[in-house]
């Protein structure tokens, strides 16, 4: 933001947005403060996947895009809140968890069964539960969905594992001992990262990449020529 038009401009856009209660955009600052009660990456959607900005990422490289984003925010020690949005996937239900391992070489199919976490459960009624189910997501028509739910654990006892979210149902793979473990199978419309640390509000307050002199914005462009974003 260069004016006070850019300023008005920003927090217009914001305005159109569901959920958004107040929008403070402040260019001398380069802030924008938000509230609200709507997902918080619609907020990036005003500025991210421009048409104009897909069209120019290789047909090779189309796998690789960014379609969802999950934010989890610890609010106790017993309370982790999750914040998920999809797009670009088909319609239906789909299943979000967290899964035993961040083992990505192989795509979703390498990422385990569903993450437990009994060795790090804080409570003995804890042990057992399938904490890494998260929930369902609708995703209709036009490829989009959301969910904002709450879980009980802790940020750092799922940091390095594998965040996926898909319609199938899964599979039981058998060994020498019978029955096995749980697993994805790779398919288009199944989404799968690894979970790691992000800083919170306010502590990466930074405007130009210290790595190229960029600014964050060109910085951005770049990643979309590679079908990173």
């Amino acid at each position: 933001m260069t004016c006070d038009g850019c300023a008005k401009d920003v927090s217009g856009a914001l305005y159109k947005l569901d959920g958004i209660t107040k929008v403070e955009a402040n260019h001398k600052d380069q802030l924008v403060r938000i509230e609200g009660t709507g997902a918080a990456v619609s907020i990036l959607e005003t500025y991210h996947q421009r048409k104009e900005e897909r069209d120019q990422v290789p047909d090779h490289e189309k796998s690789r895009e960014v379609r969802g984003l999950a934010r989890m925010v610890e609010v106790s020690k017993t309370v982790t809140l999750v914040d998920l949005t999809l797009r670009g996937v088909a319609p239906g239900t789909y299943r979000a968890t967290i899964r035993e391992y961040g083992d990505l070489k192989d795509g979703a199919s390498s990422t385990g069964p569903v993450w437990k976490g009994d060795l790090t459960a804080p409570s003995p009624e804890l042990k057992g539960a399938v904490r890494g189910e998260l929930g369902t997501v609708e995703i209709g028509p036009d490829g989009r969905g959301s969910i904002f739910l709450d879980r009980p654990f802790q940020v750092w006892e799922v940091i390095g594992h594998a965040f996926a979210v898909s319609a199938q149902a899964e599979t039981t793979t058998t060994g020498g001992g019978g029955g096995g473990a749980q697993g994805l199978q790779n398919d288009e419309n199944t989404v799968v990262g690894v979970i790691a640390r992000s800083a919170g509000m306010w502590d990466n307050d930074k405007t130009v990449c210290s790595c190229t002199g960029k600014t964050l914005w060109e910085e951005r462009k770049d990643e979309v020529k590679k079908g990173m974003i």
